[in-house]
């Protein structure tokens, strides 16, 4: 158990049916009445974020979120099929859980997936990987003057924008956080 009073940041707690864990939080006392603690909290399951005060005291049991490394192996219609790279057991995941984390993964890719109480709940791709252009508009030479972009599809099926001189079956690094171009490979 843990008292609002010990919150800090990434701390995960079991609270009003769901998983959260705690974004920002801040001890008010204010100059009439009692002290609480105001806090910014996030459903990990669903990603909602609720501000909420809690008194000091309030105790809640702190919640144990696994993480493992898996790789991705197939996609079989509406299920994506993960490997446990220590028991070789496969895991099915529907569209919902994969979220969008499966727009920068390859088959045979490792990923990392985080869960409660044995349940997955979400995937998280690497911060940065390299991806094959699959279609795009071809390059031409000059235009350098403006930072100029046009649309790209890789390997995965994500589209992007890119630089102009990024040609298809060129091989580019691209950001997972925010979806974006970083650099030619």
């Amino acid at each position: 158990m843990i008292t609002a009073g010990d919150f800090k940041k990434g701390i995960t707690v079991e609270w009003d049916g769901g998983v959260w864990t705690i974004v920002d939080f801040q001890h008010v006392k204010p100059g009439k009445g009692a002290a609480f603690v105001r806090t910014k909290i996030k459903n990990i399951m669903t990603g909602a974020v609720v501000e909420r005060s809690f008194n000091p005291t309030d105790k809640m049991p702190r919640a144990i979120v696994e993480t493992k490394d898996m790789q991705y192996v197939y996609n079989d219609g509406d299920l994506y099929y993960f490997m446990d790279l220590e028991t070789f057991e496969q895991l099915p995941l529907n569209k919902d859980q994969v979220e969008d984390a499966i727009s920068f993964v390859r088959e045979g890719s490792n990923v990392s997936m985080r869960f409660f109480k044995g349940a997955p709940f979400s995937v998280s791709a690497p911060n940065f990987v390299e991806l094959e252009v699959t279609d795009t508009e071809p390059g031409f030479k000059g235009d350098t003057a403006s930072n100029t972009y046009k649309p790209a599809t890789l390997e995965t099926g994500f589209t992007l924008q890119v630089p102009l001189f990024i040609n298809t079956g060129d091989r580019i690094r691209v950001d997972t956080r925010v979806g974006e171009y970083m650099e030619r490979c």
